[in-house]
């Protein structure tokens, strides 16, 4: 199975972009579906995170056409790491009871594109 890194940059880029405005404008959104409370501290750390996600939506996008290189090697490295810690934290969360089941939707697509990241060609 080969998959492009043209696409998957850009399908993770919109992916990104998506949660940078929800995480800054509708974060108790994918809080409530991960059962998780929200607090005025909780909502400090959400518009932290939405910032995150627009740069890296950023760099995924502006990525998009780069030809195989170690720098590109390096940023789907990354986000195949980052991925990676999301989903493993995620199922933590879950099975120490800090979220619900809802936290598994975030699992599936983490774990989905640590796997493309290191398999894009």
């Amino acid at each position: 199975m080969t998959i492009r890194f043209n696409n998957l940059a850009q399908l993770s880029a919109a992916i990104c972009f998506s949660l940078a405005l929800i995480w800054a404008c509708v974060p108790g959104l994918l809080l409530s579906l991960w059962s998780v409370g929200f607090s005025d501290e909780v909502a400090l750390v959400c518009r932290r995170s939405a910032a995150l996600f627009a740069g890296i939506g950023v760099m995924l996008f502006r990525l998009r056409h780069a030809a195989p290189s170690p720098v590109r090697d390096a940023v789907a490295l990354g986000v195949t790491v980052a991925c990676s810690m999301l989903a493993l934290l995620g199922i933590v969360d879950l099975v120490m009871g800090h979220a619900g089941p809802g936290i598994l939707l975030a699992v599936a697509v983490e774990m989905a594109l640590a796997l493309g990241f290191r398999l894009a060609r």
